[in-house]
């Protein structure tokens, strides 16, 4: 069964086939994925590769974590479920409103008239 690896720490000049071609040293690569930001359509600096097997994986992980690509040492150890988080607010803050009455912005309702 194939398994999932998180690269992190990649170089914004690293490619998708660089990925396939540098993983497949550890063995058969199903998919390599770089994940790209909406707005910049730059890399966000990680990615997923695909490994055909457990095995593949176990030396991939072995051969690469901690090693130098394309300039930068990347960081490589097995995928993990997304966890399902709290939508957010701006800035970083769980979501409150922000209308009149309240403390965040577009307020104004507190001034003394």
């Amino acid at each position: 069964m194939a398994k999932k690896l998180f690269v992190g720490g990649l170089s914004y000049e690293t490619t998708e086939d660089t990925l396939k071609e540098t993983f497949s040293k550890a063995g058969t690569v199903e998919s390599a994925i770089i994940i790209i930001d909406k707005i910049s359509g730059r890399s966000k600096g990680f990615g997923f590769v695909e490994m055909s097997s457990e095995e593949e994986a176990q030396k991939a992980i072995e051969m690469f974590n901690g090693k130098e690509l394309d300039g930068k040492n990347i960081t490589v150890n097995e995928a993990r479920p997304m966890e399902s988080r709290p939508r957010e607010g701006g800035f970083g803050r769980p979501s409150r409103g922000g209308g009149r009455g309240e403390r965040g912005f577009g307020g104004g309702s507190r001034r003394s008239w």
